[in-house]
């Protein structure tokens, strides 16, 4: 079959990325923002994919010996005494720590978890998706499934409000909420009445530019991460319609699993910079100005 007539029977690669960038949503958008909108394939991965990591994580302590670990008991101390040691050196109130050390070990497990759906092949799990939508009799061509959850804006602006939403209760607790209003007209360029209204500004600049580029710097390299594999599956398909299928079993694979190698260091790394930076804003809250 020449070029001309696959490219009829397919989809073009613009169509093809279009098609693997749309969410499975509850409703098409009716604008750029659209707040009645909600991905609920991100919804469906990030809650099964957060149960899968809370069973690691309860098998761990269940299994956990006090003679020699074995290799998945050794995986899981070395993790929480990092994790640990992390949060020691940037939040000293013992009692915070008893509540965040756990949800940052948690958070880098979710992530990580999250984060490593995109090693799974392109197609994989968006063509079972197509295949059962058609047995339902629904249309598989417009049967949309993205497996990666911190590569969808929303889900990881959601877990960076959610440490927002913890610095602000931190703030409260720690310094009381006459002590945390004190600081908002008082910080960082002094108590002058005049400078209150900067000082205010200034706050809630910060308090968003931390919210929204937590979010933003996770989203943009797993979004990044996605669409490469995008193009590496489009080279495997052009090499099997320009040359009868011969690269595909050496570009496709081989330039894949060197990606996929690659990736893995971009996955654990984006899991460990969402993890401190929350620590770090949370301990930002304990610290008085």
């Amino acid at each position: 079959m020449s070029a001309e007539t696959a490219a009829s029977h397919g989809p073009s690669a613009g169509e093809y990325i279009v098609h693997h960038l749309a969410h499975w949503q509850n409703r098409p958008m009716k604008g750029v923002i659209d707040f009645g909108v909600y991905n609920i394939d991100s919804i469906i991965w990030s809650v099964l994919i957060g149960i899968v990591g809370c069973w690691l994580l309860y098998k761990a302590a269940k299994n956990a010996t006090s003679g020699v670990p074995g290799r998945f008991q050794a995986a899981v101390e070395f993790l929480f005494e990092m994790v640990d040691n992390q949060a020691k050196a940037i939040i000293h109130n013992a009692e915070s720590r008893k509540v965040v050390a756990p949800l940052a070990l948690i958070v880098f497990v979710w992530i990580f978890l999250l984060n490593a759906m995109d090693l799974l092949p392109v197609d994989l799990l968006p063509k079972i998706w197509e295949w059962f939508t058609g047995v339902r009799g629904g249309d598989p061509h417009h049967a949309y499934m993205r497996v990666v959850p911190t590569a969808d804006l929303s889900t990881t602006l959601g877990m960076s409000i959610s440490v927002l939403l913890m610095c602000l209760y931190y703030n409260i607790k720690i310094k009381g909420a006459g002590g945390w209003v004190h600081e908002l007209f008082t910080a960082p360029f002094g108590a002058h009445p005049l400078l209150w209204p900067v000082n205010f500004i200034m706050q809630m600049i910060e308090f968003a530019a931390k919210t929204v580029s937590h979010g933003m710097r996770l989203f943009g390299n797993m979004y990044a991460g996605e669409l490469v594999f995008m193009l590496i599956a489009l080279m495997g398909g052009a090499a099997a319609a320009s040359m009868s299928g011969i690269l595909l079993p050496v570009g496709h694979v081989l330039a894949g699993t060197i990606w996929a190698i690659f990736h893995i260091l971009i996955i654990t790394l984006q899991a460990f910079i969402f993890m401190m930076l929350a620590l770090v804003y949370i301990g930002q809250a304990h610290d008085a100005h």
